[in-house]
């Protein structure tokens, strides 16, 4: 009996200890990270409300779609303008370097060099200290995280604070030449004197959570639930060609990607799963940034579910046709509202043969450009020729797993004006590729903007 009463009388010291502290017995809440809201670079705010979604027009497609739904969506950002190739390739160029420095540094390891011995050893692993070095947490990490087993180095950090070399007559020593000859193809399988790095070595690792599936387990272990993934980045610029056969379209297949005089176009040639690992990427580059200044996260960047999109590019136009409003294509002026094929054959009418910039043509009224027109979109939700009937009310979306087919919106530079409406439905298989599908972006709208103040 003395010990149970030892430990009420120990447990009631723990809770009284507690209650000390700031609070004063009041129910105060816990105190969190000062925090602002703050509009994310490049894009709009689309507010929440609701829309009749469908085809409340004839379905000329005759693909029964008509179904028509009011439904409601949440606040979100969205990108402005689609992806561009200049952005895609930053996330390019950053997988490509990440490449290189892990390279570096592991070669740097196994020779033992450090920054101390210069040259490869400028591109040491930060992380590689003394156990005298280290601290209580550093050693717990370091000899009791479970390893990567594809990456025995997960634990160490690239050194970031050295540029890399790219011109060859640079290079530090014979060890930098040796990383750069794995990272590069053969000279001798060189293309009009530009030696093209590796491709299908670009890869980006991320994992994604099925939180639908966990909520059907509870009590399961979480990591049931998470998927790694790997996935290709760098685009398909075969496209051109593939989409085009019996056409002289080699001036953009060598071109399009790489070439500053694109760069401000939308990028193509990408996977369903590439733009899912582009979103992951920009999520981690801004809130490793977050962290390292000690502010709060921001939440994922994604893409938009099918509802999103079509409620996005309405721009509060109730029963809009277009992104503009409609029912017409050409404005009062005398010119096209965007970038399609007017007619048969006839790709050039609206002063566009192919894609245009990314901001081109006239914004709607939520500020986003080329809704309609330039590339078609990828979605996250999974087609169903019947997904009104079942899907919610509230944000719908059909996120089915086991299926291979997304939904893509907008239409594109290569359709005609019925593919370009805001109800008009399309898809595509997610491992497709095409010169005339790409993305852009949302993240969730986390409230109004607060301030935490300091006690």
């Amino acid at each position: 009996m003395k010990y149970f009463s030892y430990l009420a009388v120990l447990t009631v010291l723990l809770f009284a200890s507690c209650s000390k502290i700031g609070t004063k017995g009041e129910l105060v809440g816990v105190k969190g990270q000062k925090w602002i809201a703050k509009k994310p670079y490049g894009m709009e705010l689309i507010p929440s409300g609701a829309f009749v979604m469908g085809k409340t027009n004839k379905d000329v497609s005759n693909v029964g779609m008509e179904a028509v739904k009011t439904v409601t969506v949440q606040s979100f950002y969205m990108d402005d303008t689609e992806i561009t190739n200049s952005e895609y390739r930053q996330f390019v160029h950053w997988v490509r370097d990440s490449i290189v420095r892990t390279k570096l540094a592991i070669l740097s390891d196994e020779l033992g060099l450090t920054t101390e011995d210069g040259g490869i050893g400028n591109y040491a692993f930060k992380d590689i200290k003394t156990e005298e070095e280290m601290t209580p947490y550093e050693k717990y990490r370091f000899y009791n995280a479970l390893p990567d087993e594809d990456n025995p180095y997960s634990l160490y950090r690239l050194n970031t604070d050295i540029d890399l070399i790219w011109n060859t007559e640079d290079f530090p020593d014979e060890y930098y030449a040796e990383v750069m000859d794995e990272v590069f193809v053969d000279a001798a399988d060189s293309y009009n004197g530009r030696r093209a790095i590796k491709i299908n070595e670009l890869k980006y690792g991320f994992t994604t959570f099925d939180a639908v599936e966990a909520s059907k387990s509870p009590g399961a272990d979480r990591n049931e639930f998470i998927k790694k993934e790997v996935v290709k980045v760098y685009p398909d610029t075969t496209v051109w060609i593939k989409d085009f056969s019996y056409s002289y379209i080699e001036p953009m297949h060598n071109d399009y990607f790489w070439h500053d005089a694109y760069s401000e176009y939308p990028v193509v040639g990408v996977s369903w799963d590439q733009a899912r690992a582009f979103c992951s990427w920009r999520t981690k580059i801004k809130n490793d940034q977050l962290k390292s200044k000690g502010e709060q996260t921001v939440s994922t960047y994604r893409l938009p579910t099918e509802a999103e999109w079509e409620y996005a590019a309405r721009g509060g136009i109730d029963g809009a046709m277009y992104p503009w409003g409609g029912p017409y294509m050409i404005a009062d002026n005398g010119c096209f509202m965007a970038n399609f094929k007017p007619a048969r054959g006839d790709y050039a009418a609206d002063s566009a043969l192919f894609t245009v910039e990314a901001r081109s043509f006239t914004p709607n009224d939520y500020n986003l450009y080329n809704m309609s027109g330039n590339v078609s979109e990828w979605t996250s939700s999974s087609y169903a020729y019947n997904a009104y009937d079942y899907a919610s009310t509230l944000n719908p979306t059909v996120a089915a797993e086991n299926s291979d087919y997304k939904v893509i919106r907008g239409g594109s530079w290569k359709d005609i004006a019925y593919f370009l409406r805001v109800n008009t439905r399309d898809f595509e298989h997610k491992d497709s590729v095409h010169s005339y599908v790409g993305f852009r972006t949302v993240q969730d709208y986390m409230g109004d903007p607060t301030t935490v103040k300091k006690k």
